[in-house]
């Protein structure tokens, strides 16, 4: 695996931002970098929802503003000094807004694990990840993807910003 092959890890948030800008700062100017800038879509639940369509128009809204980040993302990475030719965007298609039996979409069970997967797919020696900022409480009753990240790579470095 090649430690210089990083994979950002980004929800959209303030803190997933905060990552982007600690690994442009830790990386940019360096030489040999592939960066993979990745969301791993997870929808709404339907029941929150009067009707399918309200649902699934915000769906298509979440859709476009991640996307809108992750070129945002992209662009942070540029000014600190990568090179775009070694960004990679990658958003991953929650599979309950896809034909049944689709591959290569996210089941958003697990994200930590789904990330891992590309990791490896990928050869990505290092993993950054912002930190999310749930409770004490809430990380015990449903975990938190960075804790998971931690605790399930193995041979990666994980860089876990806050």
């Amino acid at each position: 695996m090649d430690f210089k092959r990083v994979l950002i890890a980004v929800d959209g948030s303030e803190n997933s931002l905060r990552a982007v800008r600690y690994a442009a700062a830790m990386l940019g100017g360096g030489q040999g970098y592939a960066v993979r800038l990745v969301h791993i879509e997870r929808l709404p639940e339907r029941d929150l929802f009067p009707d399918e369509s309200a649902w699934a128009g915000q769906c298509r809204e979440h859709s476009r503003a991640m996307r809108d980040f992750l070129e945002e993302a992209r662009g942070v990475l540029e000014a600190g000094g990568l090179s775009g030719e070694t960004i990679c965007s990658q958003y991953v298609d929650s599979c309950a807004a896809r034909p049944e039996g689709a591959e290569g979409c996210s089941h958003g069970r697990n994200i930590a694990l789904e990330i891992l997967g590309i990791a490896e797919r990928e050869d990505c020696g290092t993993l950054v990840i912002g930190r999310r900022g749930v409770s004490k409480a809430e990380e015990f009753l449903f975990g938190s993807v960075s804790n998971k990240l931690i605790h399930h790579a193995k041979d990666r470095t994980v860089w876990v910003v806050s």
